[in-house]
């Protein structure tokens, strides 16, 4: 019964009297894109709440989506977390972005348990800005308790799951469904927000990807290659 319930109060579709208070008054950042901006509570991504962002890969546009609020974040001295990304973070395109790379930490774990140990303690921290977080076959427990770290803190938290999970219930705060278009264009389908119903087909204008400069010109905190091959 006690999960039957959980699973209905997690349902965008239950309208909530404490969810709509804590909607209205909630802090948020902007994202940098005026019509997700326009839909959210706050006018921009929830702090302080689970944001989760179903892709159908990896790659696909995700991170040029948090981008505006990466730099933001990173340029006022905040701490940008990577925890197990499926790639390595590539430096020189952050920096030609104009994100401080100063305050990007990648984190590589080896357990399930660690991820979220090392997630814990990332939003514990008042220097963290964003945490961002690859899971992909978590539990519903591990989703709850991402949900409740998140909110002891008053930073941006990010999961990023595969789109399969979209029909599952979830405790986040703010779902969002990403499909990539042409034109470097992203569509995004809110699939649950506080304080309102669920908008499908946003479409939103990535940034194009700033082109290469001159090695010469990176930052000096940018490692060149060549690199050595493994063995």
């Amino acid at each position: 019964m006690s999960e039957i319930l959980d699973q209905l109060l997690d349902n965008a579709r239950i309208w909530q009297a404490s969810r709509h208070q804590q909607a209205l008054g909630a802090a948020a950042e902007s994202t940098g894109f005026a019509a997700l901006d326009a839909q959210l509570p706050g006018g921009g991504w929830p702090r302080g709440a689970l944001i989760e962002c179903l892709t159908p890969a990896p790659g696909i546009g995700e991170l040029r989506l948090l981008l505006p609020a990466l730099c933001r974040l990173s340029r006022a001295g905040q701490t940008v977390f990577w925890i197990d990304p499926p790639h390595t973070p590539y430096a020189p395109a952050l920096a030609r972005a104009q994100v401080e790379l100063n305050q990007v930490v990648s984190v590589q774990t080896q357990s399930r348990e660690d991820r979220l140990w090392a997630l814990e303690n990332c939003l514990r921290s008042h220097t963290t800005g964003l945490a961002m977080i690859w899971l992909d076959a978590a539990r519903r427990s591990d989703i709850r308790r991402i949900q409740l770290a998140a909110e002891a803190g008053d930073n941006l938290c990010v999961l990023f799951r595969d789109a399969r999970y979209a029909d599952q219930s979830s405790p986040a705060a703010l779902r969002l469904q990403l499909n990539p278009l042409a034109n470097g264009q992203l569509q995004a389908n809110i699939l649950k927000r506080r304080g309102g119903w669920p908008v499908d087909g946003l479409t939103l204008p990535l940034a194009p990807v700033a082109p290469a400069q001159d090695a010469e010109a990176l930052p000096g905190n940018v490692i060149r290659g060549p690199w050595p091959q493994p063995h």
